[in-house]
């Protein structure tokens, strides 16, 4: 099977009045969603795993904006301190504030949207999912901490898809909790043998396929109730 061409774009967004963020938008031919992702604590868009699931959704038909949630100033004193990566209001602020701009973004701005979340982003998105249910179709978190996301989980409407490695002990029983508060369509993989950063031989590739799965699924759906409404998705 040939692969898809993707259109790769630097781009910089005004994610809240005053903050500009640095981010990659990947457009593939004929594509029919969006996915922006929320990194995790310590790490960037230039994330090697979240580089690889975007591939992977890309080649599936789904635009990707890989971006980062701090700006260069706030990454420098994160790194001394750490204030930030649990600041979860702050970081979904930032995700609703990119998915407004998406939504501006000519050929895209119809598609229906989902969010993928790691680690804190995870909490994150589901907080991002839970303040703007119209906006968000389709949630996904990949070794996550979709428990930060509190009080807000019953809101979310937006069908989740939770996956765990199954030798993340301690992050399984976080995300059992969270599924539990969740109140919409939900769903909990564990991929057997891999623990925290899915470093394991076929483990990162197995979480990605679900992601992807999860993904067309949704967006599907979501794209095709809009069509059936006359209502954007």
């Amino acid at each position: 099977m040939s692969r898809r061409r993707v259109s790769e774009h630097a781009v910089q967004l005004e994610a809240e009045p005053g903050v500009w963020l640095n981010g990659t938008l990947s457009i593939p031919e004929a594509a029919s969603g969006v996915v922006l992702f929320a990194h995790g604590s310590g790490s960037s868009r230039f994330s090697p795993r979240n580089q690889y699931v975007a591939g992977v959704l890309q080649q599936a038909g789904l635009a990707t904006l890989l971006m980062d949630l701090l700006t260069p100033e706030e990454e420098e004193a994160e790194r001394q301190t750490r204030h930030l990566r649990f600041d979860i209001e702050l970081l979904a602020r930032r995700l609703q504030g990119a998915a407004r701009w998406l939504m501006q973004v000519p050929g895209l701005g119809s598609q229906p949207l989902g969010l993928m979340g790691s680690s804190t982003g995870a909490g994150a998105a589901l907080v991002a999912a839970g303040r703007a249910p119209e906006a968000i179709h389709a949630v996904v978190s990949r070794g996550g901490r979709p428990d930060l996301a509190g009080s807000v989980l019953p809101a979310v409407r937006a069908p989740t898809l939770l996956i765990v490695g199954g030798d993340d002990t301690q992050v399984i029983a976080l995300n059992r909790q969270a599924l539990a508060a969740l109140r919409g369509d939900k769903q909990l993989k564990i991929v057997p043998g891999a623990t925290h950063l899915f470093e394991e031989p076929g483990t990162l590739e197995h979480a990605a396929m679900l992601a992807r799965d999860w993904f067309l699924q949704q967006l599907v759906t979501a794209a095709r109730e809009g069509a059936s409404t006359g209502a954007p998705p």
